[in-house]
Parts: structure tokens; sequence; C-alpha cells
């Protein structure tokens, strides 16, 4: 009854140490955006806010990832950006600043990337923040 209780618990910790290691290797196939919860401030621009955003490519297979402004029923907002469709290599870092208007401010709520695929690449990812 001992061995069969013990071969029961041995069985249960592999399999979840299995999940943690699985689940672990996946999130480090995707990429980052930082910072979560994005503020947004005045700009120089009179009538326009501004936020700034860190993207850190981890994939070798991508090499541009697209930006979006969203409200929360995930309909788009208009914004403006350096790029919007940003070129990165692999374990490269680009900092990016998104401009919204004021007018516009008070229904944003998601800032996402979307990786862009290349041919033969069968994943995709998409990270978002979400704005305080």
């Amino acid at each position: 009854m001992l061995l069969s209780l013990q071969s029961a618990l041995l069985n249960s910790i592999r399999a979840v140490l299995l999940v943690v290691m699985f689940t672990t290797s996946i999130a480090a196939l995707a990429h980052e955006m930082t910072p979560t919860y994005p503020v947004f401030k005045g700009s120089y621009m009179s009538g326009v806010s501004v936020t700034t955003m860190n993207l850190f490519n981890k994939r070798k297979d991508i090499a541009y990832y697209e930006i979006g402004v969203f409200t929360a029923e995930w309909k788009p907002i208009p914004f403006v950006s350096k790029y919007n469709i940003i070129p990165m290599k692999y374990l490269d870092t680009v900092e990016f600043d998104i401009y919204v208007s004021n007018g516009a401010l008070a229904t944003v709520e998601y800032i996402c990337s979307v990786s862009k695929l290349k041919v033969g690449t069968t994943v995709s990812s998409k990270i978002c923040s979400r704005v305080k």
C-alpha cells in the first residue's frame, strides 16, 4: 500500500514538472512588450498624448511586429507611431512612442503587438498591454 502511494505521488510530481517545463518553453518562444500597464502623458503637441513602449524579439523566425491600439471591445483606434510595422532582428529591443489624440484617449484599453510570420512559419504570437 505504501509503495503504491509513493509511486502515485512520484508520477504526480513528474506530471506537474512536465507541465511546468512545457509551458515555460512555449513562453520562451514568444516576444515581450513592456510596460505591461502603460500610462499616457501629455506630448509636445497640443491635444495629443504619448506613451513609450519597448518590444523584445525572442523569436528567430520573426522579423516584423505590427502594432495596434484598441478599445475594450477590440475596435481599432487611430494612432501615430514611428512604425506601425516594426522591423526587428532576433534578440533586438526597440523602443517606440505611441501618440493618441486626447479625444480618443478615454477609449484606449489595449496596445498590442502581433508577430508577422515568414514563409513556412506556423505560430504567430500576440502580446497586449492594458492601459491604466
